[in-house]
């Protein structure tokens, strides 16, 4: 048995008057929203040091109707505006620059992640802390929109906690030690699904 649900279970078992402290369980990012027919899943955001001003946060979508749609915008109660970034190799260095939106095809799936496309939090109005969540809402141009749960995982995070697989190790993505600049707007297209 593991320690946390041991924990968990003798706390059921004996009651919360021992003292006994349960760890705080991984933040887990398997919330599925519907925005129309595109599909919200693995939402989630790394934790950010007490003062930063910005932070990132991720999903993934995918378009499982007939007709394309786009991600226009993002808002979320956690920071002042959203804005959706993608990152872009110029001269050897990483740039991350703004787009107007993210165009999905019938069929094709947009993987947000760390060195790529991300939902960056402008204006944080509270530290995002590990193991926390918060409320993201998502506008695509058809008309719907829908909100989903974030979960915050560790500073260096490559995935959200408890996933299956994860992803860059910590260092690498958004956020570590990268050279970034703002330009032109554009569009990013994903991936279609295989």
């Amino acid at each position: 048995m593991k320690p946390t649900a041991f924990l968990a279970l003798a706390s059921l078992v004996l009651g919360p008057g021992l003292g006994i402290a349960l760890p705080a369980a991984p933040a887990l990012a398997q919330e599925t929203a519907s925005a129309g027919e595109v599909r919200i899943t693995r939402a989630w955001a790394r934790a950010t040091a007490p003062s930063a001003p910005t932070g990132a946060a991720y999903v993934t979508l995918v378009n499982g109707g007939s007709q394309p749609d786009r991600l226009v915008s993002a808002t979320s109660p956690v920071a002042e505006r959203v804005e959706i970034h993608t990152h872009l190799h110029e001269g050897g260095v990483m740039r991350m620059r703004e787009v107007e939106g993210v165009d999905l095809a019938p069929g094709a799936e947009a993987v947000f992640g760390p060195g790529g496309l991300h939902l960056m939090l402008m204006g944080l109005r509270q530290p995002l802390r590990r193991g926390e969540s918060f409320p993201l809402t998502l506008t695509f141009a058809r008309g719907a929109a829908a909100t989903v749960t974030v979960s915050v995982a560790g500073p260096g995070a490559g995935g959200p906690e408890g996933a299956a697989h994860g992803g860059m190790a910590p260092g690498q993505g958004h956020g570590q030690g990268q050279e970034h600049g703002h330009g032109q707007q554009g569009h990013a297209a994903p991936r279609p699904m295989h």
